[in-house]
């Protein structure tokens, strides 16, 4: 009996997670290669290993051979065909293993730190934890432990490439499922669930068993079981809402904390108009519009939050445009209002045929009430672009107005100056704009700024234009005006004009 050889297919079996019948045919594949390099290629050989003593029988063309004389060069063949043969049994055994495993949270060791990327340890195979399915904000570094969730499996270049993931929306219903046990016993019920990773989860949970509490139970004593989960995913936020099979009411829990006043239906758009008071109206949509969009998620619902004022708006121009039409009175708009349309943008998204159909309206007065809902809706949409737009530049007049008056002057020189047909009349604006610019805003500094200027003129070669200074200044300290000053005269207008022109 050769127990070595029993003993060596046993390890490799347990270390591999191979079949035996496996390792023993690719060792007969490999004696079989060996025996045919020592021989010729037309020979008859036969290979035959007993799996209860391990014996090796093997012939050529009906002789026996001893392996032992087959050469050192057919060994090295024979090493290689095994090592080839249960290299690809492990990794058909390590992809069957993995792919079963689909969907289940496992933790592994970060061996290696590829740009971001994570290489974990999983045992028998390696987790490959991209970037964009790790936690936002979350750091990592070698030997540290990491939870993740197998979220596919992969054959690539003869290896097994095991796909996880923390950021999908499963991966909190695995924890949920681990930290809680009603879960996992299928008690409570996770009827749905809406996520932005690293940032917001919102769960809808309910309770097939009255006296189990679903919110509670998930929630923990003192917050101990949602504790795990959110420490889990590095501080994420989780709330946990009460799944009801109405619309109405699994909307305004999922819009929590913000206190709901009243919800309409449309489920022709499939949207849901939502009051709120005006004090919870930034509570209701969250930061950055994030609680109402996971509650979209969360409900399937559009949801579009408006004010009571904004709300009776819309109810006083859809009754103002609507009831000019004939036939239509207060029974249509309060039929309009039970399907969910609130405004004559609504109407117009909504089309005649339900108009038909729900109403029961003839066709002719629908499309009469479809018509004038758009028209009205179009020109209620222009109005209110114009009051933007004329309330964005009496804003911008106000703030103008705060500015100094030498910018409505300069402006003025700027414009003369691109209008004026000759260069040297470009250069006298262009002076006289220098000058505008270091004016003062009193007429005290203005004649404290001459004085200083003309003690700075008498000892530089500079125009006392290019600082300011006015004909007054000049006329005191010299008799006949500076090469500027002729200038300016030249083509009627003085410093002193310029300064002089209003805001």
């Amino acid at each position: 009996m050769n127990t070595d050889l029993l003993r060596l297919v046993d390890s490799i079996s347990r270390d591999k997670n191979v079949d035996k019948d496996n390792i023993f045919e690719n060792l007969q594949t490999a004696i079989h290669s060996a025996i045919r390099k020592a021989n010729r290629e037309d020979s008859e050989i036969d290979v035959q290993i007993d799996r209860v003593s391990g014996e090796v029988r093997a012939a050529v063309d009906g002789e026996p051979v001893d392996m032992k004389t087959v050469g050192r060069i057919a060994a090295q063949t024979a090493k290689q065909v095994m090592i080839q043969k249960n290299r690809e049994d492990e990794r058909n055994a390590i992809f069957e293993e993995y792919s079963a495993r689909v969907g289940q949270v496992v933790t592994g060791s970060v061996t290696q730190i590829e740009k971001g990327a994570l290489i974990l340890n999983l045992g028998r195979g390696e987790g490959f934890l991209p970037r964009s399915e790790q936690i936002p904000g979350e750091t990592h570094h070698i030997g540290e432990r990491v939870r993740a969730m197998i979220l596919d499996v992969r054959e690539e270049r003869n290896r097994v490439r095991i796909l996880v993931t923390q950021t999908h929306p499963d991966y909190i219903r695995r924890l949920f499922e681990l930290e809680v046990p009603e879960v996992g016993e299928r008690i409570i019920e996770i009827r749905a669930l809406a996520r932005e990773a690293g940032y917001r989860t919102k769960v809808a949970v309910s309770s097939i068993d009255a006296k189990v509490d679903a919110v509670g139970a998930c929630v923990g004593i003192r917050g101990s079981r949602i504790r795990n989960i959110v420490d889990e995913l590095g501080g994420e936020k989780i709330d946990i809402v009460r799944w009801n099979e109405s619309s109405q009411i699994l909307i305004a829990n999922a819009l929590k904390p913000a206190e709901v006043q009243e919800t309409f239906l449309c489920f022709e758009l499939g949207r849901a108009t939502v009051i709120v008071a005006e004090d919870q109206l930034s509570l209701a949509i969250g930061k950055r519009g994030q609680n109402v969009r996971l509650a979209a998620r969360l409900t399937g619902w559009d949801i579009d939050i408006l004010t009571p004022a904004e709300y009776n708006k819309s109810l006083d121009d859809m009754e103002r445009v609507l009831k000019g039409i004939p036939g239509v009175g207060d029974l249509v708009l309060d039929k309009l209002l039970a399907i969910g349309v609130i405004s004559l943008t609504d109407i117009e998204e909504v089309g005649v045929e339900p108009l038909v159909s729900t109403l029961e309206l003839d066709e002719e007065t629908a499309q009469q009430i479809a018509e004038t809902a758009a028209a009205a809706a179009k020109q209620l949409a222009a109005e209110t672009e114009a009051a933007r737009v004329l309330a964005e530049q009496e804003q911008a007049a106000t703030e103008e107005g705060t500015e100094p008056a030498t910018v409505d002057s300069d402006l003025e020189l700027e414009t003369v100056a691109e209008t004026a047909e000759t260069e040297a009349d470009q250069a006298e604006y262009a002076k006289a704009a220098e000058a505008s610019d270091t004016e003062g805003v009193s007429t005290a500094d203005s004649e404290r700024q001459v004085e200083e200027d003309h003690v700075d003129a008498s000892s530089s070669d500079e125009p006392a234009a290019r600082v300011g200074q006015s004909h007054e200044a000049d006329a005191e300290t010299e008799d006949e005006p500076s090469t500027e000053e002729k200038t300016s005269d030249e083509v009627g207008e003085s410093p002193d004009a310029t300064r002089q022109e209003p805001a």
